[in-house]
């Protein structure tokens, strides 16, 4: 964990990094479970729209499976230094569905575009924020709640 000697960062500092970091990010560990319960953790590439966090995989995988039954994810950013986690309901997107800005935003992004995958059937999952914590070390702890229910306490 992080220096705990320095001054804990302010909530609106901590979510102008979390912005940041959801701006310039590749990939985000994705949290999912299936019909009993099992989970499963994947990293995906993902796609920050300032709304949306946009998500691709195969219609059929686990991964793609439990987003769509259960319409419900956790998202964590790369660092165990920097803890981001993002709860988030979730919407499935068919190719045929998807704008074609955020398609090509996508593509952009992650260096690959779902739409031209030779394997499988790919679709996009639109996550909506309705939760998000973000600290530095234990230090960071009071205050880590950034969005509660959907809205920013920041």
């Amino acid at each position: 964990m992080a220096d705990t000697t320095l001054e804990p960062r302010t909530g609106a500092e901590r979510k102008r990094d979390l912005l940041d970091r959801l701006r310039t990010e590749h990939d985000v560990w994705v949290a999912s479970a299936d019909r009993e319960g099992a989970p499963c953790l994947v990293p995906l590439s993902l796609h920050w729209d300032g709304t949306w966090i946009w998500l691709s995989t195969r219609y059929e995988n686990p991964t793609g499976v439990n987003l769509r039954e259960n319409g419900v994810t956790r998202l964590a950013l790369q660092s165990t230094e920097y803890v981001a986690m993002i709860d988030g309901t979730v919407e499935t997107v068919g190719q045929e569905e998807i704008a074609t800005e955020t398609a090509d935003a996508f593509a952009a992004r992650g260096g690959w575009d779902p739409r031209e995958a030779r394997r499988g059937r790919y679709v996009y999952f639109k996550v909506t924020l309705t939760g998000v914590q973000a600290f530095q070390g234990r230090h960071e702890l009071p205050g880590r709640h950034l969005m509660v229910d959907g809205d920013w306490l920041v």
